[in-house]
């Protein structure tokens, strides 16, 4: 381990993991700016009723596979070794994304083949994150890994939103590229990690724990499954949350979980180390981190429906090209981000983590509450310079929190520490959808109907048309806002005909949907952001007691004797 640490070895590492980090986080935003494009271009509408289902597996399948598949896959990685898993990883995610850059057919058929590639690709991006982390700890000294693990963590949280610019970017030449664009990259990280990454860790051996997979993995995608198809309307509610269906899966889920939780308390060799949870810097670190994910998650979503269905279009934009203003747009969020992370690592490396987590965490609910304060048509300096604070204070978080993380656990447990670390962020993320896309929804439901009815009224549109279009579920005009489209044309239908020329020309026009939905959208913003300004709140006060590293590592030590107990008596 010393004679790899003391060469080059570490920086071959630093540099290729984080290519691998990056790559795999930059593919699951990538579709989300694409997602009109992609649509398009085999030819579907997403807002039809049938066609849901299409466009929330597109955009939640990736997600919910990484966050089931993270731990099993950092502990085979502890097991087996973790380059070799890292390595498969690299190869995985790009066999799926040259698979899915050849969909050249359109229909259901290639939406259902596009969903499963990029399930492919996220059992790549698994196996590269639930590894990564743990590679670069067992390259790095001590007094090093903030700095290494603050890179690689920020490069991962930055993928996400480069992945928005990016996305935009290529499917204004050809959606294909957004897939395309993965796979030189992977063929050359495949082979260099193949070339030079080495096992530097003791392989620990040992067997699967078939039970503790099944259950949790089970159980986890009936939780996540739950929360996107109670995304979609269900009876006469405008959501799902009360379909049978979903209250199976949630409830399922959860009891699924808590068996797993008890069932991982008793195997000799558990995949998911309930006793890792005794090690306090690990327990509020993970806490801070599925928290920050929430917020984080929730900022992005909101932001992108936002600029595309409201900001961008009142200011001339064309729906057709909001996708790739709203990448650029945002790219001061990026900008803070790539500032603060490797800043905030290598100050963890020299005064600990927890000042610098916490106060990431408290910054960035001050940059929420200030978000309260801006008209939904803002100006976009002030708008720019608090999504740079923003990303300023999350950066400021995630590297330190990371390090502090990773050196809590015992060393033959980091492989597994890292994919637990990667499950509460990736089901944070995927949780952030649900509760943002119900929260906002609540938030519109209050105020949206009569809006609309008023609105369509004032342009000449029947009572009775209005009336239909007003009690719509919420969820379908959230949906067309979040994809950057007028519905205002297919919603109308035989009705648009019948109006007269003006009023045709401005029901289809830059400002006319953008300006009926902006009051409702700013109530529904409003709880949203409130509720991302606790979530930040709470994680501050889960980092600031994690403890110090003095503690921390009496903690695992204590815990390095137990496990060592525990295989001597099973032995």
């Amino acid at each position: 381990m010393t004679a790899a640490r003391s060469g080059n070895y570490k920086w071959v590492a630093l540099i290729n993991t984080t290519i691998g980090i990056l790559m795999a986080t930059i593919d699951s935003s990538i579709v989300l700016i694409s997602l009109p494009a992609i649509f398009r271009g085999i030819g579907i509408n997403p807002l039809t009723t049938g066609n849901t289902s299409y466009l929330l597996w597109m955009l939640m399948g990736y997600m919910v596979v990484t966050a089931v598949l993270v731990v099993t896959f950092g502990r085979v990685g502890d097991m087996w070794g973790r380059v070799k898993m890292y390595n498969l990883g690299f190869l995985v995610f790009t066999v799926g994304s040259l698979a899915a850059s050849l969909t050249y057919f359109g229909g259901p058929p290639a939406a259902i083949y596009l969903i499963v590639m990029r399930i492919v690709q996220g059992v790549g991006g698994a196996m590269i994150m639930a590894n990564s982390a743990a590679i670069l700890t067992d390259a790095f000294p001590e007094n090093e890994r903030g700095m290494a693990l603050g890179i690689n963590s920020v490069a991962g949280i930055a993928g996400s939103f480069i992945g928005l610019v990016a996305g935009g970017l290529l499917s204004v030449v050809d959606w294909h590229l957004i897939f395309y664009v993965s796979v030189p990259i992977g063929v050359l990280g495949t082979v260099w990690a193949y070339l030079k990454l080495e096992e530097v860790s003791k392989k620990e051996g040992g067997r699967i724990d078939l039970a503790g997979n099944v259950l949790f993995g089970v159980g986890l995608v009936a939780v996540l499954v739950g929360i996107t198809y109670a995304l979609q309307p269900y009876g006469g509610s405008s959501m799902g949350w009360t379909n049978p269906f979903v209250l199976a899966l949630l409830i399922g889920g959860v009891v699924l979980l808590l068996a797993f939780v008890v069932v991982e308390g008793r195997v000799a060799q558990p995949m998911f180390d309930v006793s890792l949870f005794r090690i306090r810097a690990f327990a509020a670190g993970n806490i801070a981190s599925l928290l920050s994910s929430v917020g984080r998650g929730g900022l992005m979503f909101m932001l992108i429906i936002w600029l595309q269905g409201i900001w961008l279009p009142l200011h001339g934009y064309n729906f057709v090209d909001t996708p790739l203003w709203a990448g650029i747009y945002m790219l001061p969020l990026t900008a803070g981000f790539l500032i603060a992370g490797p800043a905030s690592g290598w100050l963890s490396d020299h005064f600990g983590a927890r000042p610098f987590a916490t106060g990431g965490m408290v910054a960035a609910a001050a940059t929420f509450g200030l978000l309260l304060l801006l008209p939904v048509d803002f100006g976009y300096l002030w708008f720019a310079l608090l999504l740079l604070c923003n990303g300023l204070a999350m950066g400021l978080f995630a590297a330190p929190n990371t390090a502090g993380i990773m050196n809590a656990v015992p060393p033959n447990r980091r492989g597994v520490a890292s994919g637990m670390r990667s499950t509460f962020q990736n089901a944070g993320m995927t949780l952030s959808i649900g509760l943002f896309f119900t929260i906002m929804v609540v938030g519109l439901a209050a105020s949206l109907p009569s809006a609309l009815t008023h609105g369509l009224t004032a342009q000449g549109v029947p009572a009775a048309a209005a009336g239909r279009i007003a009690h719509l579920p919420p969820v379908s005009i959230l949906f067309a806002a979040f994809l950057g489209y007028n519905p205002m044309k297919s919603l109308l239908g035989p009705t648009l005909a019948k109006l007269s020329p003006a009023h045709q020309a401005a029901l289809t026009g830059h400002g006319f949907f953008s300006h009926l939905i902006a009051g409702p959208f700013h109530d529904g913003l409003t709880i949203v952001f409130s509720f991302a300004l606790v979530m930040c709140l709470v994680a501050a006060a889960a980092s600031w007691m994690r403890g110090s590293a003095a503690a921390a590592a009496r903690a695992s030590q204590a815990v390095r004797a137990s496990q060592a107990g525990r295989a001597a008596g099973d032995g």
